[in-house]
C-alpha cells in the first residue's frame, strides 16, 4: 500500500516539473524609446537688403599751377579740352569717348578752321581723328587763341575741363562761369623728361580713376630714357650737334635752338648751342649762326621748320656755308618737336633718333620705323608710323638729309 502511495507521489512531482519547463520564459525587456518628431523648423529670416555702394569721395587736388579744385574721381563722363595740348596730354591717359566736344583745330572736318599744323603729323590726332570729327566745337583753338570761349564750352555740356591756359585768375573765372571744375595741365621746359608732364599725367590718373595707366605710361618714359642713358654714359668723343628748327609758339627756322635740349642731354650728346645765353627754345642771331658754324659737326632739322627754311635756302643759297655739317653732308631730319605744343611721343622718339646720329655703332640695332610704332603704341595705344611719315612736312620721315638735292 505504501509502495502504491510513493508511485503516486513521485508521478505527482514529474507531472509538476514537465509543466514548468514548458512554460514560455517571459520577453526581454526593452528600453522606451521616444516616438519620432518632426525636425526643427528654422524661423524664417528676412533677406539682407543690398548695400549701397558708397557714393565717390570729393577730394581737393592741386593742378599743375598750383590752384586747390574740388573733384570727384572716377565721376566724369562728359570732357572738354582746351588750349594748346590740353587734348594731347588727354588723350595719352584719358577714354576719349567720354569727349563731348572739341577744339575746330583738331577736327579735320571742318572748312574753316587754323590750319597751320595741318602738314605736320600730330600722333594725337592721327590716332583719334575720327573721333574728334563727330564732336561739336568748344572754341577756334590753335595759338592765336589765348582766351577760352565759355559760351561754346557750355554748349558742349561738360562736367568737368581740362585746359591748358595757364592764367590762374582766368581759369578761376572760366570755372565760376561754367560750373564744373577746371583743371589746368602743364609740361616743363624739359617736355617728355619733365616732372611736370609726370604731374599732369598723375592727375589725369587720379581725377579720371585711370592711376594704373598713368603709372604704366611714366615708367614706360622713364624706361626708354634709362636705356638710352645707359648705352651712351660711357662714350666719349663723340660730335657736337646743332638742333634747330624747334617751334615755339609757331614754325620756326634755322636761328631756332634749344641750349639745354632735353634730348641731347639723356643721350649724352655735345650741344654746339650749349654755351647760349638763356633755356627753352630760342632764336639766336643770324651773326651767331654764323659764329657756332665750326662746332657743328652735325645739324639735325625739325621737319616743321622745313618749310620756313627751303624759302629762306632759295633766296640764299650761303646761309649754310659756315656750317661744318653741311659741307660734310651731315644734316639730319626728325620728326616735329612741337606743333600747337609739344608732341610728347615724338619727343622720345627724336631722342633715339638723336642717339642713332650721334652714336651709330651703339645703335645699330635700332629702326626708326619700328621704334616709332612701339612709343606711339605706348602713348596712344596705336601704331602710327606709316601715317606719320606720309605727312607732307615729315618728308618720308627720320633720315640723313641730302643737301645737295633735299633744298632745292
Amino acid at each position: 500500500m505504501k509502495r502504491i502511495a510513493a508511485i503516486i507521489l513521485a508521478l505527482a512531482l514529474c507531472l509538476t516539473l514537465c509543466a514548468c519547463a514548458a512554460k514560455p520564459a517571459p520577453a526581454p525587456t526593452q528600453e522606451p524609446t521616444a516616438a519620432p518628431t518632426a525636425a526643427p523648423t528654422a524661423e524664417p529670416t528676412a533677406e539682407p537688403e543690398p548695400s549701397e555702394p558708397p557714393a565717390p569721395a570729393e577730394i581737393t587736388v592741386t593742378d599743375m599751377i598750383g590752384r586747390e579744385v574740388t573733384v570727384v574721381p572716377g565721376t566724369y563722363q562728359r570732357v572738354v579740352c582746351i588750349g594748346a595740348g590740353a587734348l594731347r596730354m588727354y588723350c595719352y591717359v584719358g577714354d576719349t569717348a567720354l569727349l563731348c566736344g572739341v577744339e575746330d583745330i583738331d577736327n579735320t572736318s571742318l572748312a574753316e578752321r587754323p590750319k597751320m599744323f595741318d602738314g605736320v603729323g600730330r600722333p594725337y590726332l592721327i590716332a583719334f581723328e575720327d573721333v574728334f570729327k563727330t564732336l561739336p566745337s568748344c572754341g577756334v583753338g590753335g595759338p592765336n587763341a589765348q582766351t577760352a570761349e565759355a559760351e561754346k564750352i557750355l554748349s558742349c555740356d561738360p562736367d568737368i575741363v581740362i585746359s591748358e591756359f595757364e592764367d590762374a585768375d582766368k581759369e578761376d573765372a572760366l570755372q565760376e562761369q561754367l560750373g564744373v571744375p577746371v583743371i589746368t595741365m602743364k609740361a616743363g621746359p624739359q617736355g617728355v623728361f619733365d616732372e611736370t608732364f609726370a604731374g599732369s599725367m598723375n592727375l589725369l590718373g587720379l581725377i579720371f580713376g585711370r592711376e594704373e595707366r598713368a603709372t604704366e605710361l611714366l615708367a614706360y618714359v622713364d624706361a626708354e630714357k634709362t636705356e638710352i642713358a645707359a648705352r651712351t654714359a660711357d662714350l666719349t668723343g663723340g660730335p657736337s650737334v646743332y638742333i634747330c628748327g624747334l617751334g615755339n609758339w609757331g614754325t620756326a627756322n634755322h636761328l631756332s635752338t634749344m641750349p639745354n635740349y632735353a634730348s641731347f642731354a639723356v643721350a649724352n650728346i655735345t650741344n654746339a648751342a650749349a654755351d647760349l645765353e638763356g633755356r627753352g627754345v630760342r632764336t639766336i642771331e643770324e651773326e651767331m649762326f654764323v659764329a657756332l658754324g665750326d662746332k657743328m659737326d652735325m645739324i639735325i632739322m625739325d621737319a616743321a621748320a622745313v618749310k620756313n627754311i627751303k624759302p629762306a635756302f632759295a633766296e640764299d643759297p650761303t646761309m649754310f656755308d659756315t656750317c661744318k655739317a653741311w659741307a660734310d653732308g651731315e644734316v639730319y631730319l626728325q620728326m616735329a618737336f612741337n606743333a600747337y605744343y609739344t608732341n610728347f611721343e615724338l619727343q622720345l622718339i627724336n631722342t633715339w633718333f638723336a642717339a642713332k646720329t650721334a652714336w651709330p655703332e651703339a645703335f645699330e640695332d635700332i629702326d626708326m620705323t619700328a621704334k616709332t610704332d612701339e612709343v606711339t603704341e605706348a602713348f596712344l595705344g596705336a601704331t602710327l608710323a606709316e601715317k606719320l611719315f606720309a605727312y607732307p612736312n615729315s618728308f618720308g620721315g627720320y633720315q640723313k638729309i641730302d643737301t645737295e638735292t633735299f633744298f632745292g
